[in-house]
């Protein structure tokens, strides 16, 4: 039996936030603020991984992805804009139900599960080597809400294409993103109180450690960080959080 990843406590505390998911001013507005970012990075690795052209539009033409704690949706839309054929899922059945709403809003296909991720039907996995058929495995401030990181991941791999590509974001667990993550945004709002267990903050060697169990390399990892126009930028200081991104490696 696979090991359950969902904490219920963390499962409520987001669903009750899907009803204003998509306000950008809303309980979710440090999400909006980041997830330009994500993307401007997420592009950057699937143009590397895949041989891609920058100026195409559609870099996920013919691909399936995943997004793993999707919430109401917020990465899925754009990966599905990019041409992928999209699966998210989530703790929250309030998430999905928000999630499935905007999408039809949009004109958008996306398959959405609430649950956990071993429950998702149909893994794909067709060649005999525990692998699934996903080709693009995302999960965005995810892996520092769940019960077992270690089982996380590797519901994760189980699920990624053997040409696949995996790529995490999470905080870093140092002095600075407690002040500043825990206690300042919350105090002043910037983030819903009770949002983050400083204590479940992973360090990115053990990320990478995780990953390495799981049978998967790490192949880029960045920072993220605030940038001085009020918004966030990529590479510099890892101290608040990063972003990483892993594929099989090779046997």
């Amino acid at each position: 039996m696979s090991a359950a990843t969902i904490n219920p406590h963390e499962a409520a505390h987001f669903g009750a936030l899907a009803a204003d998911w998509w306000d950008p001013h809303g309980s979710s507005a440090m999400l909006h603020r980041l997830n330009p970012v994500r993307l401007a990075y997420i592009r950057e690795q699937i143009d590397a991984h895949w041989h891609v052209d920058a100026r195409e539009r559609h870099p996920l033409a013919g691909k399936r992805a995943l997004d793993v704690g999707c919430g109401a949706g917020l990465l899925c839309e754009p990966l599905a804009r990019m041409g992928a054929a999209v699966t998210g899922v989530d703790a929250a059945p309030e998430n999905i139900a928000a999630a499935k709403d905007h999408a039809a809003g949009q004109g958008l296909a996306i398959s959405y599960f609430a649950g956990e991720l071993a429950d998702l039907p149909n893994p794909f996995d067709t060649n005999g080597e525990g692998k699934g058929q996903f080709d693009l495995v995302t999960s965005m401030e995810v892996i520092e809400h769940v019960a077992d990181p270690a089982a996380f991941v590797s519901e994760l791999a189980a699920r990624l294409a053997p040409d696949g590509l995996m790529i995490l974001s999470t905080p870093n667990r140092t002095i600075a993103s407690k002040l500043l993550l825990v206690e300042a945004a919350e105090r002043v709002g910037a983030v819903p109180r009770g949002t983050h267990d400083w204590n479940q903050f992973l360090k990115p060697d053990e990320l990478a450690g995780l990953l390495d169990k799981a049978g998967l390399e790490v192949i880029d990892r960045t920072g993220l960080a605030p940038s001085a126009a009020g918004g966030f930028k990529l590479g510099g200081s890892e101290a608040l959080n990063y972003l990483m991104t892993a594929r099989w490696a090779d046997k």
